[in-house]
């Protein structure tokens, strides 16, 4: 990438800048995961979901849309959302599916749902 010619810059630490590129360069895929999953908590109505799912484990379709006060559409399209960018999972029960938060997210999630706590007084139940 070319410096800008706008740049008044006097000294510039190329040893620092290809430290810093390396880095990101080399952190890409974590960077593009994260970018992902704060888009898909982006939305309220996801993140309450994520926040619900973190807190009772395992809820059908039906019991989210009752709590969110949504259609049972509406909330099967952030589920099928969510359930594509692998945040959660589903277990079929019978006749009933189940949706849980992923194992492997539920690091990445801690952090926000963490924020949430700490700023609406949310309690959060340990994992």
């Amino acid at each position: 990438m070319e410096n800008s010619s706008n740049c008044v810059r006097v000294f510039a630490d190329q040893e620092q800048i290809r430290q810093c590129t390396e880095k990101i360069n080399h952190a890409g895929p974590v960077f593009d995961r994260l970018a992902q999953v704060l888009d898909l908590a982006g939305n309220a109505n996801r993140l309450k979901i994520i926040y619900l799912l973190r807190q009772e484990s395992n809820l059908c379709v039906c019991d989210l849309s009752e709590i969110l006060g949504l259609t049972i559409p509406a909330v099967s399209q952030h589920l099928r959302k969510l359930k594509d960018g692998q945040l959660i999972q589903a277990r079929k029960v019978g006749q009933t599916v189940f949706y849980s938060l992923r194992t492997a997210s539920i690091g990445t999630l801690q952090s926000l749902l963490g924020q949430l706590e700490a700023t609406t007084n949310l309690p959060l139940l340990a994992a």
